[in-house]
């Protein structure tokens, strides 16, 4: 049978609402199409690798427009809330977010780099929002980091966000009472703290804004109005950060 859309097929998959109108065709034309469609993509499978490249590019494109926007939407929460530590250079060109978790395995692997990163950099801008989604040991630990910030002030704790970052083991109440003393901290001010409304709202906060950005794990990170998902290597962060700067 001669089909009415004998065209070559290349030029109906490179234009096919220009060369078709699969609305017109026959069940019978429809399958014979179907075939030489099917048989073509098995002669030139690169063809199907080229279009799922594209379609994956624009799927990356349109997240990304939608994670700027959510940052531009949500930026006073991320960048201004009067309660996260913010370290590095409170001035810095580049600001740098991070949500974490101290029982995420990944925000520990990145812990040095983020350090090496804010250090070596010296013009950045690095605010820690306390993020516990990975059980009562998280949330635990957070307590504990923000109740000391609220006591001890900004200076004690970094440390103790450090000291938490590298620590092995489970997070215990006991666990908690050594890093103080190892630190010299008044645990008793601080255990008082620790279940306060204002730490609980602080970490309520904090989720919510996660919420809302569509947040869901640890680490997650925004340069600026990029917001990136997961673990990043050192060099991939220096690079995001150069590329702001040239923006």
């Amino acid at each position: 049978m001669k089909l009415r859309f004998a065209l070559p097929l290349t030029l109906a998959l490179a234009s096919p609402a220009a060369a078709l109108d699969l609305d017109a065709m026959t069940p019978a034309e429809k399958t014979a199409f179907g075939a030489q469609v099917r048989a073509y993509l098995l002669e030139n499978p690169e063809v199907l690798q080229e279009a799922i490249g594209v379609l994956q590019d624009r799927q990356q494109q349109a997240q990304a427009g939608n994670d700027a926007a959510m940052v531009r939407a949500f930026g006073n929460a991320i960048f201004d809330d009067g309660h996260s530590f913010v370290g590095g250079n409170p001035d810095g060109d580049i600001t740098v977010v991070e949500f974490m978790d101290y029982r995420c395995g990944f925000c520990k692997r990145a812990f040095p780099e983020v350090q090496a990163l804010v250090a070596g950099d010296g013009n950045i801008r690095y605010i820690i929002k306390e993020f516990p989604i990975l059980g009562e040991q998280s949330v635990l630990a957070s307590r504990f980091a923000i109740a000391t910030q609220r006591i001890a002030g900004d200076a004690t704790y970094k440390e103790v966000h450090n000291t938490l970052m590298e620590f092995n083991g489970d997070i215990t109440a006991q666990a908690l009472v050594r890093v103080a003393d190892a630190l010299g901290l008044d645990m008793d001010a601080i255990t008082s703290e620790m279940n306060s409304d204002a730490v609980t709202t602080i970490i309520a906060e904090n989720r919510a804004l996660a919420d809302a950005m569509q947040i869901t794990g640890t680490p997650t990170f925004v340069f600026e109005d990029q917001l990136v998902r997961g673990y990043v290597p050192g060099a991939q962060m220096e690079q995001l950060v150069a590329a702001l700067r040239a923006e």
